[in-house]
């Protein structure tokens, strides 16, 4: 295994036609770390991903694996576990399944059961995947990405659909490969799913970047706040900026580190600014998840 290389993500924009699917994102995973790649269906994880792993172009800025692009790699599976869609062809056993990738790739047939061992499918190798369950096929997908003993994995939504077994199970799988000093892109569109996972985040909205850090810097973010918009955003952020205000800007409005919304309020006021939302924000993560997206909060 490779130690030590990092995801690198700068000035990346993607555009299909006169949509806008990723807009200038810039963002750096660690090796040793589980991150959270979060957003709201349609934010621009999966087209991300996809150009991260050589299946889009991106329009500008780069995606790379310690400054090499996937298509550069001289041997992708034992740099990169990738698994984007779990497709498999029903009628083939996990087994075979694994032993074309493996073969195609130059990688060692013992690979084969000694992955299916790792994600516990080995009972089940010889069984059509057609039979599979959802967490079986999961495993499956998982066992793929370890066939090269990669220094990195790139994971879209691995703990959608799961039970709570298999979410308990997934869980400690990342955080074991992190453990080894592999770097860990986990995507998700729910902090709830991944919370217990991740050490990092990197949250976007509308394609563009709205929050990246530790787990723990959007536990401080949870401090009761207060949302504010107005039809004219422009103004309302002079104005709070005037009143001395700090505010990041979240899908449904500017979030202000202001537990009282009647601060805030005047602040719009004195700067001769209409509101359209003033409301409290109440302190828990998902909350704090929630109002960067724009996703609805009570």
């Amino acid at each position: 295994m490779e130690s030590g290389i990092p995801i690198e993500i700068s000035g990346l924009s993607k555009q299909f036609g006169h949509v806008t699917a990723v807009d200038d994102l810039s963002f750096t995973v660690e090796p040793g770390r589980v991150t959270g790649f979060l957003g709201p269906n349609g934010a621009g994880k999966t087209t991300t991903l996809r150009v991260l792993l050589g299946l889009v172009r991106p329009s500008t800025g780069t995606a790379t694996f310690g400054g090499t692009a996937y298509r550069d790699l001289p041997r992708p599976l034992t740099t990169v576990g990738a698994a984007l869609d779990a497709n498999f062809h029903p009628g083939r056993t996990a087994r075979n399944h694994l032993r074309v990738y493996a073969t195609a790739a130059g990688i060692p047939g013992t690979r084969v059961p000694a992955v299916l061992e790792q994600v516990g499918l080995d009972e089940f190798a010889d069984r059509r995947v057609g039979g599979y369950s959802l967490g079986m096929r999961q495993r499956l997908s998982l066992a793929y990405t370890l066939l090269g003993d990669p220094a990195v994995f790139v994971l879209d939504e691995p703990i959608n659909g799961l039970d709570p077994e298999g979410i308990k199970w997934i869980r400690g799988f990342l955080q074991g490969l992190a453990r080894e000093g592999r770097t860990v892109l986990v995507s998700s569109h729910l902090l709830s799913e991944v919370q217990q996972s991740v050490d990092d985040v990197v949250i976007i909205s509308r394609g563009r970047l709205v929050k990246t850090g530790t787990l723990s810097s959007l536990e401080l973010d949870a401090a009761p706040r207060t949302i504010v918009d107005s039809p004219d955003r422009p103004s309302l952020a002079a104005a709070l900026e005037q009143a001395g205000l700090e505010f990041t800007e979240g899908r449904s409005g500017f979030i202000v580190d202001e537990p009282d919304p009647g601060l805030v309020g005047h602040a719009a006021f004195v700067g001769g600014v209409e509101l359209s939302a003033l409301h409290r924000l109440k302190s828990g993560l998902e909350e704090s998840f929630l109002a960067l997206v724009g996703e609805e909060v009570h």
